[in-house]
C-alpha cells in the first residue's frame, strides 16, 4: 500500500507532478495549484492510499521534482 500526501496549500503551481504522474495529478484551472486525485482532505492535508505499486516510481519522481516539497509518498 502506498500513502500520497499534498499539502495543497502550499502549491506555487509548478507543474512538475501533473507532468511526472498525470494519472495522479492535475492542475486546477480555478486556481493554478495541484490537485492530487481521489483523496480525502484532512486539515489542508490531501491523501490517499493505493495498492497499484505499478505507478510508484512516477509519483517518487513527482515528489522529488517539487521544488516546495510538499508531496509525500510513503509504502506501509
Amino acid at each position: 500500500m502506498i500513502v500520497i500526501t499534498l499539502q495543497r496549500s502550499k502549491c506555487i503551481g509548478c507543474n512538475y507532478c501533473a507532468e511526472l504522474a498525470p494519472h495522479k495529478f492535475v492542475m486546477s484551472k480555478k486556481d493554478g495549484k495541484s490537485v492530487l486525485l481521489h483523496s480525502v482532505d484532512k486539515k489542508g492535508f490531501f491523501t490517499v492510499k493505493e495498492a497499484d505499486h505499478s505507478q510508484l516510481n512516477d509519483i517518487d519522481n513527482a515528489a522529488k521534482a517539487c521544488p516546495v516539497k510538499i508531496i509525500s509518498v510513503k509504502e506501509v
